[in-house]
């Protein structure tokens, strides 16, 4: 999909959340919103043509410690709701993210339903699912 394609897809999702200042990527191909108390990224390929769309789960102030990471894959692995999206950790901006990438121009409608499944699951992952992580991985003192 194009740029234009890709701004008028993130614009509409962002006008069907009450976004009324016509939010979407910038000339680079990036755009992000807070919706309640979730946390929501695009960006968009040039190259491919493809958009990635990602919802926070988690920011950590410090590399997260060995097996972390390990254990929100296990859980993606066993079946836990991801929203149709995938465990993605940046390193970069050490966050986690449930992200999913759309390569061909998806209708709007489906896109926002997509996204609002995506959105309500990095929810759930960042609490419950975060929290069962964490006890497993680093152990109660």
């Amino acid at each position: 999909m194009t740029l234009e394609e890709a701004q008028r897809l993130v614009q509409s999702f962002m006008r069907a959340h009450g976004d009324t200042e016509g939010s979407g990527l910038n000339a680079k191909g990036f755009g992000g919103a807070a919706l309640g108390e979730a946390q929501i990224y695009f960006e968009h390929a040039k190259d491919s043509g493809a958009l990635k769309c990602s919802a926070l789960i988690y920011r950590f102030r410090d590399a997260p410690r060995p097996g972390v990471i390990d254990g929100f894959r296990a859980e993606e692995k066993a079946g836990t709701d991801t929203g149709g999206g995938k465990v993605d950790y940046e390193t970069e901006n050490k966050s986690l993210f449930l992200s999913r990438t759309y390569g061909v121009l998806p209708a709007e409608q489906q896109f926002k339903e997509d996204l609002d499944r995506l959105v309500e699951a990095s929810l759930n992952w960042g609490e419950e699912v975060f929290n069962r992580v964490a006890d497993r991985v680093v152990p109660a003192k």
